[in-house]
């Protein structure tokens, strides 16, 4: 395997002409890696440049009005009369445009749709505006990544990526705006769709396939691509790790009719859209009995370990996230893929798109994003060391401090202004005069599955909400705690319930399971719609679960967490654990575990005031 695990960016970035073209990289990628250096060896001028541009062109917008900003384009006006700002505070803007206001709200460039964010407000998700331009700012960050990648695993061109990718539901605004996440926005773009051949970007994966809406055969027809182009395959991948892991799932459970289909040389009457039945056509055009025979061969061992090696046996690596709360499934994609190395390409958001991975083959502890200062205006809040509270002055990209941890606040050119994103990060070096940060955490998020975010007062609404079914029946949830469990493929919620009786009239024990099933189910209702929409037409979630664990358990849990230096006038229960001796500790006192009995309400809607 030709992977340099061990070349500084630095050094291969800043390689003679001669050296990078010697290593096999274009005359285009050399451009792509001197626009790289150019904007990082800049970064402060850039950065003025960019905040100039965008007060300039959006001066006339009824936001900055309000501020009184007043046609002023330098940083310190901005930062005296611009403030910084929650969702919360945009929200009757944002309502505004969403319900047909077409006047200069936000950005004096016309809103083209809204892009969902993960991230929800009152149960709902976010909208963030943007505008036709930002397309082509996303293509210009999504043009970097291979470049970069070339230096590090060359003869990429020579193959093929097999990436699960999918869109997700849409809706409609009152006013007509079209609303759904940023990838799905990209996927459906001229950009993609049309996109001109580019052996970098060579999927196994018809287009079509890609945009069928249904969830199953869209990742039905994917993979028997994907297996009949097995020899060809260099990388594999998905945006998230989850989603890697559910296409291994799949795997594991259709392999039978995935052989049949490939032995017959036609697809399965289970995939219906005529435009994926078309694409898969051109691909499954023959009966192929000895590829047929190797994937029954393959799966039907029982063994799982290094199934990707094995089937896709040139991959060189696998591209995923698996920053952030993604972290959780590395174990099991090293077990799946036999140890192969997993490259985060990019960071990114609903609201922004931020930077690169300029070491995209180290390991995944060590992933640091460089920020592109070419993509929108940055700032920095300085996070407490020993609080974890953001707050103090802002500090401009070029000037955070390596070693210190910020929250992120941006100001982009489709109107958002001096917004905290919420993600925290911590500066870990530098390439030129770019800083580059390592993804801490979400601020304020308890539990994630995938693109899910559950923060503390959710879960909070959501126990009380379910645990009022408990109450004819003379029982309370004296204590909880939560636990995002990714043993089993799709991952899901656990919540840890120790109960208390009321009286003599205890839970009787023969409705029991009936009333904490449907406590299950009554939590899940109480959920974001992002964490419905992931149970229910995702499949990326699966049935929220509640473990009754025995009376005294947290209890047990204060101890072991003073006997490891906890203060018991300042303890407080956890509302989220993932520390292992703590899960097996909680794991050991469980005396029932019960199971939602059906998915959550979800359906996509127009939204309406």
């Amino acid at each position: 395997m030709a992977v340099m695990t061990d070349v500084p960016a630095a050094t291969a970035l800043r390689a003679p002409a001669a050296a990078v073209a010697a290593a096999g990289s274009t005359e285009k990628d050399m451009e792509k890696l001197m626009f790289i250096e150019e904007m990082t060896s800049s970064v402060d001028a850039v950065q003025e440049r960019v905040l100039a541009e965008i007060l300039t062109r959006n001066a006339g917008t009824e936001y900055l009005a309000r501020c009184g900003l007043a046609g002023a384009t330098d940083r310190a006006a901005f930062r005296a009369r611009v403030p910084v700002v929650t969702y919360e505070d945009l929200q009757p803007d944002i309502q505004r445009i969403a319900n047909g206001d077409r006047s200069p709200i936000l950005s004096a460039h016309p809103i083209s749709e809204f892009l969902t964010s993960s991230g929800t407000s009152a149960g709902e998700r976010k909208l963030m505006p943007t505008i036709k331009e930002e397309l082509d700012r996303r293509q210009l960050l999504y043009s970097l990544l291979m470049p970069v990648m070339n230096l590090y695993v060359p003869g990429l061109d020579k193959g093929k990526g097999l990436y699960f990718l999918f869109v997700k539901s849409e809706t409609t605004t009152p006013g007509g705006l079209t609303a759904r996440p940023v990838l799905t926005s990209y996927y459906k773009s001229e950009h993609f769709k049309n996109r001109p051949y580019d052996p970098y970007q060579d999927y196994t994966s018809p287009t079509a396939a890609i945009l069928c809406a249904d969830a199953f055969q869209s990742m039905y027809a994917q993979m028997v691509c994907g297996l009949c182009q097995r020899n060809d395959v260099l990388r594999v991948g998905a945006v998230f790790a989850s989603g890697l892991l559910r296409a291994i799932r799949f795997l594991q459970l259709h392999w039978e009719q995935l052989a049949d289909d490939i032995e017959a040389g036609s697809l399965t009457q289970r995939v219906t859209d005529p435009s994926v039945r078309e694409a898969v056509g051109g691909i499954l055009r023959r009966a192929d009995a000895e590829l047929a025979a190797f994937v029954r061969a393959e799966c039907s061992k029982g063994d799982w370990a290094g199934i990707i090696t094995r089937i896709w046996p040139n991959t060189k690596y696998l591209d995923v996230i698996v920053t952030g709360a993604m972290q959780q499934y590395i174990p099991t994609l090293e077990y799946y893929s036999g140890g192969l190395p997993m490259a985060c390409t990019m960071y990114a958001s609903s609201e922004c798109y931020f930077g690169l991975n300029l070491r995209p083959m180290c390991h995944p502890s060590e992933v640091s994003y460089t920020i592109m200062p070419n993509m929108g205006y940055f700032e920095f809040i300085p996070v407490d060391s020993a609080s974890g509270v953001a707050s103090g002055d802002l500090v401009d990209l070029a000037r955070v401090e390596a070693g210190r941890e910020y929250e992120l606040v941006i100001t982009t050119y489709a109107g958002l202004y001096r917004y905290r994103v919420g993600d925290i990060l911590r500066v870990t070096g530098f390439h030129n005069a770019a800083p580059q940060f390592r993804f801490v955490r979400r601020k304020n998020v308890l539990l994630s599955i995938e693109s899910d975010k559950t923060d503390e007062a959710e879960l909070q609404r959501a126990v009380e909400r379910a645990s009022a079914l408990l109450r004819p029946h003379g029982a309370a949830v004296a204590e909880y705690t939560s636990h995002a469990c990714t043993k089993r493929i799709p991952g899901h919620y656990v919540i840890y319930w120790e109960l208390l009786s009321k009286g003599p009239e205890a839970m009787p024990s023969a409705s029991e399971d009936d009333v904490l099933e449907r406590c299950c189910l009554e939590m899940e209702e109480a959920l974001n719609a992002v964490y419905r929409q992931s149970r229910v037409a995702d499949g990326s979630i699966g049935p929220l679960e509640i473990r009754v664990v025995r009376p005294g358990t947290f209890e047990e849990l204060m101890d072991y967490a003073i006997s490891r230096g906890a203060s018991i006038n300042q303890y407080k229960v956890p509302r989220c654990v993932s520390f292992p001796p703590i899960v097996e500790l909680l794991d050991s006192r469980v005396v029932s575990r019960h199971f939602s009995p059906a998915p959550p309400h979800w359906a996509p809607a127009r939204r309406s005031d």
